[in-house]
Formats: structure tokens, sequence, C-alpha cells
């Protein structure tokens, strides 16, 4: 079967199935009549941007699992790990104050796609988009574009929301994990568009460095292989992130998490080189994100500074100044969409929670952008652990409304090296930590400056009162105004001392597909 055709069939999936290396207008116009049924919605029936001689290309590179501090222009140590990335940021602009919107692959994604939080977009946890609302890809076929996927496929659902023209899964990727096969597909579709001379947006997704690792015994019992890499690393190369303990195991998984890394950025690089060989470098918007933090204990599926923060980059020859770094301003996932409809010339789509930041990539300020919110809700087994946080420049305030004293948290990081070799330590403060993260407190609070790895909460501190009452009213102003689900909980939380939350029986749209892992 033809990589493209893979997949839940469909109203897209059927427009998916007509393209050609030669994609004729016939085809085109049937595609638009049956390819989205969203088209029909209100919200969709607008005139697209007066066509012009060279539309706007849009090129979206996401990482998997990539820790933003592990890129080397974000500050990895680590010897030669992120060279094609690196390239890129000095081709455009870096933002070093980026998030996500949920540390977890679905949710993150189906924010990116829609500009809505994810309890706004109906894709609170590993779940399907609400039909109702607008995606990206609906928005952007309805103006003529071609949309393409690379890996990942399933973590932006139902698929018939996504309109895709250009559909290659996981296993023609060698898992998501074969740099020259998202050459070879990229360049093919690439060719495509030029082919037909319609612009395009393309999502590529790496699966690296998701687990499992590159050469690990896990990888060998999950896919009955090792696919190749370029480049091992030793425990002795690697830095181990501040907020793990520095234990022999925990180096070893380490470091196989920096060989998957380098691997990302290997397919990186080459989804840049079919871009380049196909002569459409030039006109195409490039953006480099990770969809969240690295599956360790205290980064994904959490709410701490590495479980959002993520390495955001933009390139846009002509437009974008090399070399740019925005240290400044806040950006995080909702802002996704509504910039790229921006930048497309689009009509903008109602409903969004997100504002482009169009202006800050030609070197604009930008007001309001000193803070985000971010949300966690559950993991892949539906295992419910509402969590939710607001950051700022100087401060984290996390709010968990499952913390009760009693239930224990668990994530896909708890079957791994790492966890067990902190389970089993003797040393107190890994003892600590590693119960610590098994319970939490209903808040924390902390200084984000002196404490990136959030290792001490000042939630109690009489010092850090009127901080802490600060960043509640922010974040509580922020879940009334979105009408957050557990906004009844963490009222009663501020007003009584006491947890109130309870797992809900949530509504859930057709279309989903339980994931093996957490995203």
């Amino acid at each position: 079967m033809n990589p493209r055709q893979r997949g839940t069939k469909s109203a897209c999936a059927d427009w998916e199935g007509s393209m050609s290396n030669s994609i004729s207008r016939r085809h085109f116009l049937k595609g638009m009549a049956v390819g989205c049924a969203a088209l029909a919605m209100p919200e969709l029936a607008f005139a697209a941007a007066k066509p012009e001689a060279k539309r706007l290309n849009i090129l979206l590179i996401t990482a998997d699992d990539l820790n933003w501090d592990s890129v080397g222009v974000f500050g990895s140590k680590v010897p030669s790990i992120t060279p094609n990335i690196d390239k890129l940021a000095g081709e455009g602009i870096r933002f070093t104050n980026a998030h996500v919107q949920a540390a977890v692959c679905q949710p993150s994604r189906s924010v990116l796609m829609t500009g809505r939080y994810p309890h706004r977009n109906g894709a609170r946890g590993f779940e399907p988009i609400d039909p109702a609302v607008t995606t990206l890809q609906e928005r952007l076929r309805a103006a003529g574009y071609l949309n393409g996927i690379m890996g990942k496929n399933s973590h932006l659902a139902p698929r018939e929301k996504f309109c895709w023209d250009f559909y290659i899964t996981p296993d023609a990727l060698e898992q998501g994990r074969g740099p020259a096969l998202y050459y070879k597909h990229a360049k093919e579709f690439f060719e495509q568009a030029k082919a037909a001379g319609k612009p395009f947006f393309m999502m590529a997704n790496s699966q690296d460095p998701h687990r499992p690792f590159a050469g690990s015994d896990a990888e060998m019992n999950q896919f009955g292989k090792h696919y190749p890499y370029t480049r091992k690393y030793a425990s002795s190369e690697i830095q181990v992130t501040g907020f793990l303990p520095d234990l022999p195991d925990v180096r070893t998984e380490v470091a196989q998490y920096f060989t998957s890394a380098h691997r990302c950025d290997e397919t990186v690089g080459e989804v840049l080189r079919a871009l380049s060989e196909t002569g459409s470098a030039d006109n195409t918007l490039v953006m480099f994100l990770s969809d969240n933090g690295m599956s360790f204990p205290y980064s994904k599926t959490n709410c701490y500074l590495a479980s959002t923060k993520t390495p955001w980059i933009a390139r846009w020859p002509g437009r974008i100044k090399p070399g740019k770094v925005d240290a400044k301003h806040f950006i995080s996932g909702i802002d996704y969409m509504p910039t790229i409809i921006e930048a497309a010339g689009l009509q903008p789509v109602s409903g969004m929670d997100g504002k482009s930041f169009l202006p800050l990539l030609t070197g604009s300020e930008q007001k309001g952008r000193d803070k985000v919110f971010t949300f966690f809700e559950e993991t892949s087994a539906k295992i419910q652990f509402p969590m939710r946080c607001v950051q700022n420049a100087k401060y984290g305030y996390i709010y968990n409304a499952w913390s009760d004293g009693k239930t224990s948290f668990r994530n896909e990081a708890m079957g791994s090296m790492t966890w067990r070799a902190m389970a089993a330590s003797s040393d107190p403060k890994v003892v600590a930590r590693a119960k610590y993260f098994l319970y939490r407190t209903p808040e924390e609070l902390y200084d984000l400056q002196s404490d990136p790895s959030c290792l001490k909460s000042l939630a109690g501190d009489a010092k850090h009162r009127k901080t802490l009452e600060d960043m509640r009213k922010q974040l509580l102003d922020n879940m009334t105004r979105t009408q957050d689900p557990i906004l009844p909980a963490f009222k009663a939380y501020l007003a009584t001392g006491k947890q109130t939350w309870k797992p809900e029986v949530r509504k859930r749209f057709p279309g989903g597909k339980k994931g093996k892992a957490e995203g």
C-alpha cells in the first residue's frame, strides 16, 4: 500500500488517495468538494486571499520530547548535538521564552492546529478535537494550500478535520526515526506542490527523541530491531539536567536520549535539504519546536519549566533578520495558528485564544507577552492528573488539582532506568525527590531565575506570600475567562484549603486513537 493511503478511510483520505506526482486541477477541485466536511461550516465560507504570483509556503518541523536546553544554541554543552537546528537558528530568530500549552503530544499538537487551549478545543488528553472547532488545515485548504504530514499522524484527530493531501505514516519513516526517508518524502511533496502551482503546508514530525531511545534494550523490545544512528553518545559526554540526580543509570539513559536527539537533528537537516533542493526555501516560513520536554521525571506530562519550555525557531528569508534572539516576549502554542494565518494573508478564525506574533518576527514589539498559561490533564492511559500553571520571567506557579496526599502520580517515565535508579537510591535527597514526584502538594511556586530546575517550592514561604497570591489571581482570571472545567475545584481550594476535585467522565468526540505511550 502507498504510504500516503494508510490510515482510517475518510473524506480527506479520499482526497489523499487521489494525489499523484502531478496533481491535476480536477483532483484539486474534487478535494475541495469532498476533502473537508468542515468546509460547509459558516466559519469557512469566505473568499481566500487574492491570488499572488507566489504564495507563502509553510513548513513546521517538530521534535518529539526534545528538552529546550538539549539544543546547542539554547545552551546544551553536549558536543555537536544539534548542528542543523543551530544553523537554522542562525538564519532566523529564536525565542527563549517559548512554550507549548500541554506537555504531552496529542493535546500539545492539537493546540498548535486550533489556536485554542486544550479545554477549549476538546483535546484535553488523548482524544480528538471537537468537530465544531476550525483547524489551521481547514483554513489553508479553503485558501488553496496543499497540506502534508509526516509522522505523529494519529495525534491529530479526527483525521478528516486536518485535510491531509499527503500522509506519510511512521512505518514509512522507520517509525519516525529515519532521516533519509524524511528527505525522500519531503522532496516528493515539495515537488508535487510545485508541479501543481499550489502553496503548501508541511508538518514534518520527527519521532526522535521519544522513547524508546536509540540503541536501548527498550527499542529492541518494542520494535524488534535497532534503527541506525550516526553518532552514539557515551555517558561521559553528556550533561545530566538539573532536575535529575546524577546517578550511573541516569547517565546511561540520558546518553541514549542524546543519541536520539542527534538523530532528530539529522532529520531536521534532511527536511531542510529537500526544501532547498526543490527551490522553495526562499518563499517558505519555517518554524521548528519540540512538542514538550524530555520523557524523564519532572519534565514531560507535568507543568514545570522543563515540561513546556520549547526551543522555538523561525526562519523567513527576506523578512526575518538572521541571528536574532527574542529574550523578552513570551509566545506559546496557542499563538502558532493565528501567526500562520496572518503571515499567509488569510482572514482570521474566530474563537482562537492565541494572538499572532508576526510583529515579533519582523522586529517589532508586542504588549501583553509577559506570561504563559500551561496545562496538563491526563496520560495516554486516560488517568487524569489535572495541573494548571502560570509562568513569567521570574516565577512559576502550579496548581495540582489531583494532589490530595493519597493519590499517586504515574506516567511513562516511571518505567525507565532513570526512575528505577531514583526509586532504589539510598540517598535521602533522591528518596525525597522521588516521593515528592509521586504525591506533590496542591500548590507549587518556584523562582525560575535562581531555581530553573524547580527543586525547591516556595509556596509555603511567608516571604513569597504576595507573589503566591498574585499568581493565584492570574491563574484564576485565566481559568474564569476560558471556562476551565477544574475552576470550581480551584476556587474551593482557595476558599477552604481543601481539595475537592474528582475524576471526570468526559465527553470524548469520535475518531481518537489511544496511543501505546504518552505521545
